[in-house]
């Protein structure tokens, strides 16, 4: 179930017992799972067995993204990647650190290939014309000028 702000609430025995039967059923035709379950204040639900990644084809993935508070996954060891049965466990301490390089160096790259479409080496800057200038500008002269913006 879910408890308040998204998270995990604790479940009866008889429901986890038949969570873990429709897990099972499916986990083995998967190629990635990630988990994200917790519950506040209280140590991550165990999702998935060993015996349900034995069932996994070798060169599967499992990300447990709550393994530093426990691990939905057997044998996910926190700040390490672990194989078992042929299967990868990835338990990354605090994952969202990794994302914001990656999101930036995505945000520059795709903002460097929108500019350098625009680029007039003469000039020395984009020249865009005016249906499309308008689209993308912002700000001018200190004003806003988008009109999403102004509107």
């Amino acid at each position: 179930g879910e408890g308040s702000g998204g998270y995990a609430t604790e479940m009866s025995e008889e429901y986890q017992k038949a969570q873990a039967e429709l897990v099972s059923g499916h986990i083995a035709k998967q190629d990635i799972v990630i988990t994200t379950a917790l519950i506040p204040g209280r140590p991550a639900p165990r999702l998935i067995s060993d015996a349900q990644i034995a069932t996994m084809r070798p060169g599967s993935v499992i990300v447990d993204l709550a393994v530093e508070s426990g691990g939905n996954v057997e044998g996910s060891v926190a700040g390490e990647v672990v194989e078992k049965h042929g299967v990868r466990i990835v338990g990354h301490k605090n994952v969202a650190s990794r994302l914001a390089t990656d999101s930036s160096a995505l945000f520059a790259r795709n903002l460097y290939n929108f500019l350098s479409t625009f680029w007039d080496k003469e000039a020395g800057r984009p020249v865009l014309d005016e249906e499309i200038g308008n689209a993308v500008r912002l700000t001018k002269d200190g004003q806003v000028v988008n009109a999403r913006l102004t509107g």
